[in-house]
């Protein structure tokens, strides 16, 4: 049997709603794309939303909007996708690591408090698989004293998740989603900023596309061209309204397909218990998104598993391995596995199981024998995982 990592739930009818974009004047950002925005204010109960071409370039232009950058330091997790610590690089300011809690692998206000110091600007928590970190405890705990320090959600895993019935963006500066190919909702490629911020979101809509004061909707309004200038350093990071409009009937339907997911999470929890796989502990008071389902194996065989999943089918893969240990930041800041053991341990352990609503019962149960075979040892060993 053959059991992909991912298969999205986007049909051929959905190309309808692109087929109307086609019909009207604007295929970038326009109307369409307004009216999803408004549907994530609605949906987060934010004030403002700025949708953006992915997480990665939405990041960008939140750190840009901030005035984040050359001797500025920004606070990120070492268990994270690379992005997150990328994004603060690219702007040149410095992500400085912390380790994470050793049951849910989110952020603690500890760890954010040891990290800080006068040359910090900002915090990046991340809502890991999709649960939340608690934002309020970071902001009361360990930033109560530091009101200069912005908090800026990674809620890429995390659309439908919420901490004792609060959802993102509540207490934050930022909070950026994504809508990758493989995200709970998805348009391909793109994402979104939600803020309560006024001020924020007034200088996001300008980052977000090159720094200039007027987007094309606005600079060809009512039939007459009106002049754009650029007082701020911008990059290009809006979305086309041609991606867009597949999002409205995800937001719609989201807590659906979360139904489904749980379903299918509960599932392999329920089977894997007392076999030796260990997935992250749940965050009290959370609805977990459930966007992916990783496991851990000890490090000496996951690559051995992880090759026999895939010689037999099933699709698997590694969210992640800490970013400290990767060679450019390694090089770089000369990090060691010891610096941030948690976070190394996981990585060097972790693999990640197909989950998505159409995950058959048949194909969870042939994904789930699979891997109980290769963790004992009952399957035949295959070739070493290139590096």
């Amino acid at each position: 049997m053959k059991v992909p990592f991912f298969r999205h739930d986007l049909v051929p009818r959905d190309a309808e709603r692109i087929a109307s974009v086609l019909e009207g004047p604007f295929l970038t950002s326009g109307h369409v794309g307004e009216a999803v925005e408004r549907d994530l204010c609605a949906f987060f109960g934010a004030r403002h939303a700025s949708l953006v071409n992915s997480w990665t370039n939405g990041a960008v232009a939140t750190l840009l909007a901030l005035g984040i950058g050359l001797g500025d330091e920004v606070i990120v997790p070492a268990m994270t996708f690379v992005a997150t610590a990328n994004v603060v690089e690219l702007v040149g300011a410095k992500p400085v690591f912390v380790d994470v809690d050793p049951g849910t692998l989110l952020m603690t206000p500890d760890g954010v408090r040891a990290a800080l110091n006068a040359a910090t600007r900002a915090v990046i928590p991340v809502h890991l698989y999709g649960q939340m970190v608690d934002v309020v405890a970071i902001r009361n705990q360990a930033l109560a004293a530091r009101s200069d320090v912005a908090i800026i959600e990674d809620c890429a895993h995390c659309f439908e998740g919420r901490l004792r019935g609060e959802r993102p963006g509540a207490h934050s500066d930022a909070a950026i989603f994504s809508f990758y190919a493989t995200k709970n909702v998805t348009c391909g490629e793109g994402g979104a900023v939600i803020t309560n911020r006024g001020d924020l979101h007034a200088v996001l809509l300008q980052t977000r596309l090159h720094g200039m004061s007027q987007g094309a909707l606005r600079r060809f309004e009512q039939d007459t061209y009106r002049h754009w200038d650029v007082a701020r350093l911008g990059t290009k990071a809006n979305l086309p309204d041609l991606l867009a409009a597949l999002l409205p009937p995800q937001i719609a339907s989201v807590q659906d397909r979360l139904d489904a997911r749980e379903v299918r999470a509960r599932r392999y929890e329920d089977a894997l218990a007392g076999t030796g796989v260990r997935s992250p502990a749940h965050e009290p008071h959370a609805l977990h998104a459930r966007h992916l389902f990783p496991v851990y194996v000890p490090a000496v065989h996951r690559d051995r598993v992880l090759l026999g999943l895939h010689a037999r089918g099933v699709g698997a893969t590694v969210n992640y391995r800490s970013v400290p240990s990767l060679t450019y930041y390694s090089t770089k800041y000369g990090y060691q596995p010891g610096d941030f053991p948690i976070s190394h341990a996981w990585g060097s352990g972790t693999l990640s199981l197909p989950l998505y609503p159409s995950l058959t019962e048949d194909e969870q149960t042939y994904v789930i024998d699979t891997l109980v075979h290769l963790v004992r040892g009952e399957h035949e060993p295959v070739r070493e995982l290139a590096s």
